[in-house]
């Protein structure tokens, strides 16, 4: 989800505020508004029991890195805090620090003994923070800017987003492609424009779609703005095995490709389906083929039609009975006629019922009986 500042504007740093001070930013961590924030767990335990150096160290929107505290300082989640680039320095925001950053670094596959971390340099001093307050503030403008620019040398890509080093001597720029894209033109052309050092990064659809984040179809912030890092492929087979209508304007997300959800309960419905039959055989029986329509996977039911384009005498038979007609068919025998298994009509499931009586204040009240009823008018005529 994309954020404020106190001027209306997007600041893409994963908070809802303009951030002034560590106070802003520890806030901001403790709310959990940033994007792919992570709970400690061993908040309460002091850090010289801990015993590691590393700190996780987050950037604008979903960009971290993992950085060496050189010269033992008392940093905490939410301080802001200076520390090595090239060239120059950058500012970010601590998002961890103890134990934890080692779960992190396997986490992604970093070796913690082999690997040369870049250094802290200190706690961000206000002349840090005016600074990179003043470089947030041309990252908008830059992005429009180089897009024209990317337009006039007619390259085909799409600048998504721009960040600026907290010391302004360096931006990156995020683009989306489908081809390879010869952009030394235009890194020529941004240097000389904007006086800082380039570095262009091709991101996917999906990446770009966790930068800006969003609300999804669920009503929930969208999974990869929030705590996915790793993108697994996604297919419409993925969507055939759990029954879901294969609509591309519903399974697609806002990334323009399929739901990364249309895998979470993928595995179950593959579990579920090892011992169903092959949707695709065709029921012989003496009064023409059966053909399959649909599969209600945990109910463990079939549905099938005598008619193939257009569900008509449609018949619900079980997984097991489905099999036994199969093994059958398989010796080149028919049966008569498929019976459902639910021999129901419509009518008696729709139950109609009042809306002003269900959502009477005394609905939860024992309603008299018709004596009663009778009993209280009589008394009520009485005393008139």
């Amino acid at each position: 989800m994309k954020t404020m500042n106190s001027t209306g504007e997007y600041n893409g740093r994963g908070c809802r505020k303009m951030i002034k001070d560590a106070s802003d930013a520890s806030t901001c961590l403790d709310t959990g508004c940033n994007k792919l924030n992570t709970f400690d767990l061993f908040s309460d335990i002091p850090e010289q029991y801990q015993g590691i150096d590393i700190v996780e160290v987050r950037f604008k929107n979903t960009r971290k890195g993992f950085f060496r505290n050189v010269n033992d300082l008392k940093l905490k989640r939410g301080d802001i805090i200076a520390v090595e680039a090239n060239p120059g320095h950058d500012i970010g925001i601590v998002s961890l620090t103890g134990i934890l950053v080692l779960r992190q670094l396997v986490r992604n596959n970093i070796p913690y003994e082999s690997t040369e971390f870049k250094k802290v340099y200190r706690k961000a001093k206000p002349a840090d923070i005016e600074k990179w307050m003043e470089a947030m503030a041309l990252e908008h403008s830059t992005m429009l800017k180089s897009r024209k620019i990317a337009e006039e040398l007619k390259l085909d890509m799409k600048i998504g987003d721009v960040e600026y080093q907290g010391d302004a001597t360096k931006a990156i720029f995020y683009y989306i492609a489908d081809d390879r894209v010869d952009f030394r033109e235009l890194i020529k052309v941004l240097a000389e424009r904007f006086k800082v050092r380039i570095e262009m990064k091709q991101i996917g659809a999906r990446q770009e779609a966790g930068r800006i984040g969003g609300i999804g179809s669920c009503g929930r912030e969208i999974c990869c703005s929030t705590w996915i890092t790793n993108f697994v492929s996604v297919t419409t087979n993925a969507a055939r095995f759990q029954e879901v209508s294969l609509n591309p304007q519903k399974l697609a997300g806002q990334c323009g490709k399929l739901k990364c959800c249309l895998n979470y309960e993928l595995a179950a419905y593959l579990d579920a389906q090892k011992d169903f039959p092959d949707p695709n055989i065709v029921l012989q029986t003496e009064q023409g083929p059966a053909f399959h329509q649909k599969t209600d996977v945990f109910k463990r039911q079939m549905w099938y039609s005598m008619q193939k384009e257009m569900p008509a005498e449609i018949a619900c038979l079980s997984v097991d009975k489905v099999k036994e007609i199969i093994a059958m068919n398989n010796r080149g025998e028919k049966i008569k006629k498929i019976e459902s298994i639910e021999n129901i009509s419509i009518a008696p499931i729709i139950d109609y019922q009042n809306a002003g009586d269900v959502e009477s204040l005394s609905r939860f009240e024992d309603k008299p009986t018709a004596e009663e009823h009778n009993k209280r008018k009589r008394d009520h005529r009485r005393h008139r």
